[in-house]
């Protein structure tokens, strides 16, 4: 058999807005928002470099419906220079892209092949003797296991099976066209081409079954590298699979621990060193970091109290280590310690503030209405900005998922107040 090198890509998610990003330059949030594309483009690049075999795409080439033309132009000039290139382009579309869902169309070069909804089909390389098998989703949620029905390798080729697929499920994906690694094992596929899950994964080496992970990460639920897998054949067999880190922008989440802390310049140059290593790591990325600051602490009040000042100071950090690290969102998860309250100048007449004020915050008919009332601020929210299901994918914490976090907010601040009329 022939050697050649093939890519397998999937969750390009083009046209996906960036979650989570409360940034207010609206250049950086085009970057940010761009970096998708950047990413496909750089993946087709090396595509054309390496001259790879032909790409597999497993599912969701586009996040959902497109408003106008514009992503469908992007990909079909992209695979154009795949087709000028002589690389084929096969894919199966996913929840995102299924029938169903895209209403629009762009005409596509003749060497790229899409997957049919009603049945699994194959499609030949014959100068290769690879054989791809495929479906793809004819609408947005599949219960179906899709594996079992595919058809049968085809004896003497190199057989590879394209899916999307939860497999056997992921805590941060919803559960599509479900499967077992022995479904797929069982099939007699060389290589097993997944798509869904946006993590890195082999669930298997005998046969590979990968999945790729998607291109680009899109908020702090998906941090580290993102790209896709290079996958080598010799002689019949996958001889190597390696990663192709594309991403432009990265998401991070970062706990900086303020225990001890004497001040609050103390407290940013502990988070100012956190930031560091995330810096080399990213390479000159885009870098957007949730940082978190945690352990008992006498500033506890002091920093919630005035969270603008702090999110600047910690955005000033972030631009002191590289000036393309980004503040997300800044959680401010730290306590007081228990000995405090003893000596507070706030409690006055023998009242104490900080325990009136965590006893509201257990009162469950407190909580019940405060929940309530985030719900429907939550759903007076633009459409991009709501919290719930969108696409299989689980959602970012609600307000009312923060109600624990929102009440220690407001806590300090009503106390670091308190404590500045008393001094």
């Amino acid at each position: 058999m022939t050697s050649f090198t093939f890519i397998h890509a999937a969750d390009l998610h083009l046209g996906s807005p960036l979650a989570g990003l409360a940034l207010k330059d609206a250049d950086i949030a085009r970057r940010f928002a761009a970096a998708g594309r950047r990413a496909f483009e750089d993946l087709v690049t090396r595509a054309i470099e390496m001259e790879a075999a032909f790409l597999l795409v497993a599912g969701d080439v586009y996040d959902g419906d497109w408003t106008d033309n514009t992503i469908g132009l992007f990909f079909a000039r992209q695979v154009a220079r795949l087709d000028r290139a002589g690389i084929p382009v096969v894919l199966v579309r996913g929840n995102h892209d299924a029938e169903s869902v895209i209403t629009r169309s762009i005409t596509l070069p003749h060497s790229v092949k899409v997957y049919p909804t009603q049945r699994a089909d194959t499609h030949r390389l014959d100068h290769l003797r690879v054989a791809l098998h495929g479906r793809s989703f004819p609408n947005r949620a599949v219960e179906e296991n899709y594996a079992l029905a595919y058809p049968a390798a085809v004896p003497g080729w190199f057989n590879i099976g394209l899916l999307h697929t939860s497999c056997t499920g992921h805590a941060a994906h919803a559960t599509y066209a479900p499967c077992s690694v022995a479904d797929l094992a069982g099939r007699g596929y060389d290589y097993w081409a997944l798509g869904h899950v946006h993590d890195y994964a082999e669930l298997s080496r005998d046969p590979w079954i990968v999945f790729p992970g998607n291109l680009q990460g899109r908020s702090v639920r998906e941090c580290g590298e993102k790209g896709a897998v290079a996958v080598e054949v010799a002689d019949g067999r996958v001889r190597a699979v390696r990663r192709l880190i594309v991403d432009h922008a990265r998401f991070a989440l970062l706990p900086v621990d303020l225990a001890d802390a004497a001040s609050e310049r103390e407290a940013i140059a502990r988070v100012e060193d956190a930031l560091r290593p995330l810096s080399e790591a990213a390479q000159g990325r885009l870098l957007a970091v949730r940082v978190s600051l945690t352990g008992e602490t006498p500033l506890h009040d002091r920093l919630a109290a005035d969270r603008e000042g702090l999110t600047a100071e910690i955005q000033a950090a972030a631009h002191r280590v590289h000036e393309d690290i980004w503040l997300e969102r800044l959680r401010i998860e730290t306590v007081r310690p228990r000995a405090a309250t003893a000596t507070d100048p706030a409690r006055g007449f023998g009242l104490d503030p900080a325990e009136l004020l965590a006893a509201i915050d257990r009162d469950p008919d407190f909580r019940a209405r405060a929940r309530a009332a985030l719900a429907e601020i939550t759903g007076k929210l633009p459409s991009g900005m709501q919290s719930g299901m969108q696409g299989g994918v689980q959602p970012e914490e609600s307000l009312a998922d923060e109600l624990d976090a929102l009440c220690a907010e407001a806590e300090a601040v009503i106390l670091g107040r308190l404590r500045g009329r008393a001094c």
